[in-house]
């Protein structure tokens, strides 16, 4: 298996195992009356399974992407040059015709 495709199924269980800690948290603080909701309600488990999944393909894919941002990129070649700086602010004499009026 390929070294990015290993890295990646790594971070989607990392992402999915914080959805279920986030979610957990939901629940058990009670934010915005969640768990009454979910107690209550007839379809509640679809409920936590789709917090737990949309939350999981989130995490896992912000996860993901810092994982991959944070790799060192290692190059060696030399940088820059020995170019003379262009000069800029040297007025330049520019002719300005204006159309004539009928």
């Amino acid at each position: 298996m390929p070294e990015l495709v290993r890295l990646y199924i790594k971070q989607i269980f990392i992402g999915f195992g914080l959805s279920a800690i986030f979610v957990a948290g939901l629940l058990y603080t009670n934010v915005g009356n969640l768990w009454h909701l979910i107690s209550t309600s007839d379809i509640g488990l679809i409920a936590v399974a789709m917090l737990f999944m949309f939350h999981g393909v989130v995490f896992a894919g912000v996860q993901f992407a810092i994982v991959i941002m944070r790799m060192e990129k290692t190059d060696d070649t030399p940088k820059g040059g020995t170019r003379a700086p262009i000069a800029t602010t040297i007025p330049i004499r520019v002719e300005a015709v204006a159309p004539k009026r009928k």
